[in-house]
């Protein structure tokens, strides 16, 4: 019995350990700020070439700030997906159909920041899944950083 109470305790601890280090909202809301409070202390391409370094600060795992011109849709900076830096994938959809890089230009427009949800290829698992992603527009840039839906 107190072995199984033991071990029933131990998977519990090691499931709340596994959970803590998966991204919140308020992380992702977080690292967007600190490349808003980034570009305004730098600037956006002092910021882009954090991105393609893949800076800790901007990239932790499944959570990571990309960048696109608010008027263009154009990717300024990709740090998972380089090969999609300077392309304007505005009306491309997601695998559902959805054309969730639009939603994004127009809520950065129109509110200069929220929530959009989508689903996107996950890079620690490989798999696509639900995102949703914090946009902040910062002049005429938007920065974006999303969580996965478990």
């Amino acid at each position: 019995m107190k072995q199984m109470l033991i071990g029933s305790l131990a998977c519990l601890a090691m499931a709340s350990a596994f959970a803590a280090t998966e991204p919140t909202e308020k992380d992702a809301i977080a690292m967007a700020e600190r490349g808003a409070a980034f570009i305004k202390a730098h600037s956006k391409e002092e910021l882009m070439k954090k991105l393609a370094a893949k800076d800790p600060a901007f990239v932790q795992g499944e959570l990571y700030v990309d960048m696109r011109d608010l008027k263009t849709g154009i990717v300024l900076a990709h740090p998972i997906n380089p090969s999609i830096v300077g392309k304007d994938l505005t009306d491309v959809p997601d695998p559902s159909g959805k054309k969730y890089r639009r939603e994004i230009i127009d809520l950065a427009a129109k509110s200069g920041k929220g929530w959009v949800d989508y689903m996107y290829k996950n890079p620690v698992s490989g798999k696509i899944e639900p995102k949703t992603t914090y946009i902040l527009r910062v002049g005429d840039v938007v920065l974006e950083a999303g969580i996965y839906k478990k």
